[in-house]
């Protein structure tokens, strides 16, 4: 709960209970704690921003206005049971009150860690040399929205970046294509801000940065690991969010155009994912040439001749980190990757491994589904036989092997679920998309993020990532063979 949103509940109320105990009707006087109720709502919608979470709190002036001017004062001789009738029934309407924007927060990001500021720009690239498979216009280009994180200089004043650009057209469809929630749930959303300071000059301390290329996770949209982009920014990464159009929950261009999600939240069979690998390999692909296209030439002057194209990383939750895999095996620039939670689909890899540095972070949710045996659930399956069971528990054992063969890194984080690699932990303990502690789970990633693209790419040694390993040592730290 913000400030301004807990000053007016406590005030308000307090008003309230004060005129029901003190037995306030009409007279002059009730001008005045109806003037400050007033006063409160405007102030705090003006200064932070009206969501419908607060509409119990906002109305509280109006029904201490009521309570004021509707009945007769009674005397001194009131019965008890009056008043603690109208305790309680206040006391019901503060808890509801206070549970709505409690559990639907406009949270707030942990601060980076880095020595720099964290800068964000926003890009539209346009494939001139593909079709757009989700238009039936053979002229339709396939179009890309991308946000880049970056190691900012200070004191030029920037605005600092909301949360979501396009906030309503993106909470509306967060909210209905990934969740199948009404429009207006997340709308809250709009409301969260960033670190982040928009447009913001590149630090010259370095001379170049390293860059790593973030692809999030089916239905999902580029800056859904805000907490992970900017403390890998603040360490000095350039870091580009891509928004896959079509397969996000959105994509909204510059000139207002949205790009709904066509993919159906039904998808199952790893054939079904199987099938999307290649428009995803094509678009990071893509921007991994537009990058190189920035560092030769960049229209704003910020990012040429900054880029590192030697040092070139990858990163993705979910469906994106299986892009994430397939780009680190096929494309020579990707050095390192970073799997969170990520299926593997498309091409298989060899039993050898990667042959390059690869962190595999596994949720306790998934890991947990995958290690259960049939005859734990064979009483609940109700009719499944064996070999349909462990038939892909098998074969995603065997890919996750192979993934890690010849040096792969990997880690579990106890207690964590699919979302708690992303921003989605902190939406609303109500969704229970998180596990019991999401900020220290991101705390977890982040701090090993740094230190696995700190070795692989900015080449520091392997102390970081042992410190770690022995700081958590419930995450069971593996180097695999």
């Amino acid at each position: 709960m913000r400030l301004l949103e807990a000053v007016l509940i406590v005030v308000n109320f307090g008003l309230f209970y004060w005129a029901v105990f003190a037995n306030r009707k009409g007279g002059r006087g009730s001008f005045i704690p109806i003037g400050i109720a007033f006063g409160l709502v405007i102030v705090q919608v003006v200064a932070e921003g009206g969501r419908w979470e607060m509409i119990p709190a906002y109305l509280t002036p109006l029904l201490l206005a009521v309570y004021f001017f509707i009945g007769k004062r009674k005397e001194a001789g009131r019965r008890r049971v009056v008043v603690t009738v109208q305790a309680v029934l206040l006391t019901v309407y503060l808890a509801v009150s206070v549970a709505a924007p409690a559990l639907f927060p406009v949270f707030s990001f942990a601060k980076p860690t880095g020595q720099y500021a964290v800068g964000t720009a926003v890009y539209h690239w346009v494939d001139e040399q593909r079709q757009e498979p989700y238009s039936d216009n053979p002229a339709d280009r396939r179009e890309l929205m991308a946000q880049i994180w970056y190691p900012a200089a200070e004191g030029g004043g920037e605005k600092r970046s909301p949360y979501l650009l396009n906030a309503s057209k993106m909470t509306a469809a967060i909210s209905s294509n990934m969740m199948d929630l009404p429009a207006f749930v997340l709308s809250h959303l709009g409301l969260v801000k960033t670190h982040s300071l928009l447009d913001a000059k590149l630090s010259d301390t370095e001379s170049r940065y390293p860059v790593l290329i973030f692809s999030h996770g089916m239905l999902g949209y580029r800056d859904q690991n805000m907490f992970q982009m900017e403390e890998l920014a603040s360490h000095g990464y350039i870091v580009v969010g891509i928004d896959y159009a079509f397969e996000a929950a959105a994509s909204v261009y510059p000139n207002g155009r949205v790009a709904l999600s066509k993919i159906s939240r039904t998808l199952t069979s790893n054939a079904q994912y199987a099938e999307h690998i290649p428009l995803w390999t094509a678009d990071a692909t893509f921007v991994l040439d537009q990058v190189e296209k920035l560092n030769r030439n960049d229209e704003t002057g910020r990012f040429t001749g900054k880029i590192d194209l030697d040092r070139i990383g990858m990163l993705g939750h979910s469906f994106g980190g299986a892009v994430t895999l397939q780009m680190l095996k096929n494309d020579p620039r990707v050095k390192a990757a970073l799997s969170m939670d990520g299926g593997i689909y498309g091409p298989p890899v060899s039993e050898k491994g990667l042959g390059k540095p690869f962190l595999m972070m596994f949720s306790d949710e998934i890991y947990s589904m995958v290690m259960t045996s049939y005859d734990d659930v064979a009483k609940k399956m109700g009719g499944v036989s064996r070999e349909a069971f462990e038939a892909p528990r098998k074969e995603y054992k065997l890919k996750i092997r192979n993934a890690l063969a010849g040096g792969g890194l990997s880690i579990l984080i106890p207690g964590s679920k699919h979302a708690s690699y992303s921003d989605l932990a902190l939406f609303s303990p109500l969704l229970g998309l998180g596990g019991a502690d999401p900020r220290r789970d991101h705390r977890i990633v982040n701090e090993f993020s740094v230190a696995f693209f700190d070795r692989y790419l900015k080449g520091k040694d392997n102390s970081a990532l042992q410190d770690l390993a022995a700081k958590y040592p419930e995450v069971n730290f593996k180097v695999n063979n």
